[in-house]
């Protein structure tokens, strides 16, 4: 059966690609992500030539494949081009239930997940403008200073504008049109309209003035329900006036429907929630800085903070000093905590890089990148931050916390407006909140999803394997395409690629090895990361995962060698590849290190050896088991 037919048949055995959220590959399978796993036909499956067996790891659904996995997989997305933007233009429709609140925030983290280089690079400009000022390095009223600050601010100035097209992605509706939403609620006579002081309304009802500037949650929710509003339309109105028709009544409804009733939401909340807020500042000590420290983050997504604003400055004017200042500061360093404890516990380096300068930006008082772009996409980290701060904020409040001017900082740079009686207080608030979310975040952990765009991009069609270093200049590069299939020209032996104990291939943790679906072999415990090779001949494969590698020998045995279970989840790391795909080796020539107490702390590290030939062979036997050397003999095949 060719691979386009195999493609097809195991699409249909799935639930067809309706039901597919989004599929990769690895060494050996095809790993889907499908809505509803009960609609696989298991049989049908296994009935195809080129399918092996199948199996259930979590929620994801693998179809072992074996040698020919890329190519099947390159069928499948070429023949539905679907599959591929299945996760980012699609919204799963899954019957499995799932938490309302955890729906939200991976929804919200969803849509900043693409933002996240932008809002980033512009959280870490503006905190080392506001570091600068602060040390005397730069004034603020400079050209080059208003310049960078463009930079630094036009990202969060015009973020509706960023999450409705991110937003439009995610809920599968017309990101232009998106855009176009947002620009009409940000026209400069649509602001300069709705601050004039003056009522406002549209065909009689009333419009309440609100800054879009800068907010997340109105443009999120008009976005959303634009979905619903483009599909319908788009369902009436007939073919030949789709392109001019659909997009035009989406925007006359939704416009007026956000500026009427989706965008002053959080303004009304909060102007119901602002007295109630305002008297437990003022009685409610240390439960008041526990529960309002605790939802600092969430009351500021909704916008609700704004509603306080005049309560604020009126509090200041007369009173010469505010209670609810200190809790932003030190619900941002509950953020930094959270981001910094994501930074020690990830073990992707570019997630480790992300964390730690989101961790800084939060620190000087810009909290978007480490609350959107780190902390909610994990969840856990998000609620350390949310701890540290409830900390923090029943210590600041307890003592009776202020702050004395209003500061256009909530960060390190913000400090001044917290001197006065109290600062220790609050400074110290800050310190625990900070202190106890990098704990809390710690302990916690995250779990590093491996349908991460960049783990997918690895097994992409076209992905290069090669590993980024060869062993030795005079490696041989050959034409892997002219040396054709296996065919085994005499009896074979491999050594011992490690050194450990080698126990029988059928005791491997993994259906695919230990059932000998990928063909016989032996297994090993290692005791040396150090991997080499067990015949002279030819590298077929580096996986650019660096945990697999294919080798054939001159003879014609063809091994797989595939150290522990499931590592292709550490997207190389603590791997280190010594050679190139199509580069000759000879017995014992190092081909992988890795550092094997890291992985061992989270992943089984037996390693299967796989002739994927077997069939070529009248038998493959072990020969020897128990502790073993690199360099002794250990497996044979007879023709």
């Amino acid at each position: 059966m060719k691979h386009q037919e195999t493609a097809q048949e195991i699409i249909k055995a799935v639930g067809g690609t309706n039901n597919i959220n989004s599929v990769y590959h690895c060494v050996t399978r095809l790993r889907f992500d499908l809505k509803d796993n009960e609609k696989v036909d298991n049989g049908s499956l296994k009935k195809l030539d080129k399918v092996m067996g199948t199996n259930i790891s979590g929620d994801q659904f693998q179809v072992i494949i074996g040698n020919d996995v890329a190519k099947v997989f390159d069928a499948m997305v070429k023949e539905n081009p679907a599959i591929q933007q299945s996760t980012e233009n699609k919204e799963p429709k899954s019957d499995k239930k799932q938490n309302v609140v955890l729906k939200i925030f991976e929804t919200i983290a969803g849509v900043f997940a693409p933002m996240l280089p932008a809002i980033t690079a512009a959280g870490m400009l503006k905190g080392l403008l506001a570091l600068f000022v602060s040390v005397g390095w730069m004034s603020a009223g400079t050209d080059t200073y208003r310049i960078l600050s463009a930079i630094g601010d036009g990202v969060f100035h015009y973020l509706p504008l960023l999450i409705a097209v991110s937003a439009a992605r995610k809920f599968g509706s017309n990101p232009f049109v998106a855009i176009a939403l947002g620009t009409a609620l940000m026209y400069p006579d649509m602001t300069a309209l709705l601050s004039s002081g003056e009522s406002v309304g549209f065909l009689g009802i009333p419009v309440t003035a609100v800054s879009y500037a800068s907010s997340v949650i109105p443009i999120l929710l008009a976005v959303w329900l634009m979905s619903y509003v483009e599909k319908w339309v788009d369902r009436v109105i007939p073919a030949a006036l789709k392109l001019l028709l659909v997009p035009l009544i989406t925007l006359l409804v939704m416009v007026p429907v956000t500026l009427i009733a989706i965008g002053p939401l959080g303004t009304f909340v909060g102007s119901g929630l602002s007295g109630g807020i305002n008297w437990l500042l003022n009685e409610g000590g240390l439960i008041a800085g526990i529960v309002l420290g605790g939802a600092m983050a969430l009351i500021i997504m909704t916008g609700m903070h704004y509603a306080l604003v005049p309560i604020i400055l009126s509090n200041i004017a007369t009173l010469g000093f505010d209670k609810f200042l200190p809790l932003t500061f030190i619900s941002n360093m509950g953020q930094a905590g959270a981001s910094l404890g994501v930074f020690f516990r990830a073990k992707d380096k570019k997630l480790k890089t992300v964390a730690l300068s989101t961790s800084f930006t939060a620190l000087m008082g810009v909290t978007e990148p480490a609350m959107y772009g780190v902390n909610m996409k994990y969840k856990k980290p998000f609620a350390a931050a949310m701890i540290g701060s409830a900390v923090g904020g029943g210590f600041a409040l307890a003592f009776g916390a202020k702050a004395y001017v209003l500061a256009g900082n909530g960060g390190l740079p913000g400090l001044p407006s917290l001197i006065g009686q109290t600062f220790w207080y609050s400074f110290g608030g800050m310190i625990l909140a900070f202190v106890v979310g990098t704990i809390m975040s710690t302990i916690f952990g995250i779990k590093e999803e491996e349908g991460d765009a960049e783990a997918l991009a690895q097994f992409s069609p076209g992905a290069s394997s090669a590993p980024a270093k060869v062993a030795s200049s005079d490696a041989i590069s050959v034409n892997l395409d002219d040396m054709g299939d296996p065919t085994p020209t005499s009896d074979a032996v491999a050594v011992a690629p490690m050194t450990g104990k080698s126990i029988p291939l059928k005791e491997v943790n993994d259906p695919t090895f230990g059932d000998e679906l990928m063909g016989k072999g032996v297994a090993f415990v290692p005791t040396v990361g150090e991997l080499v090779s067990p015949v002279t001949g030819t590298i077929m494969n580096v996986f650019k995962t660096k945990h697999a590698i294919v080798v054939r020998s001159d003879n014609g045995m063809e091994l797989l060698i595939h150290v522990g279970i499931n590592t292709v989840k550490l997207r190389g790391q603590y791997f280190d590849a010594h050679v190139a795909t199509g580069a000759r080796v000879q017995a014992g020539d190092k081909l992988l290190t890795f550092e094997l107490a890291e992985i061992a702390k989270e992943y089984d590290i037996t390693t299967a050896m796989v002739v994927t030939n077997t069939a070529d062979y009248k038998q493959v036997l072990p020969v020897k088991l128990g502790e073993i050397t690199m360099g002794e003999d250990v497996l044979k095949a007879e023709i």
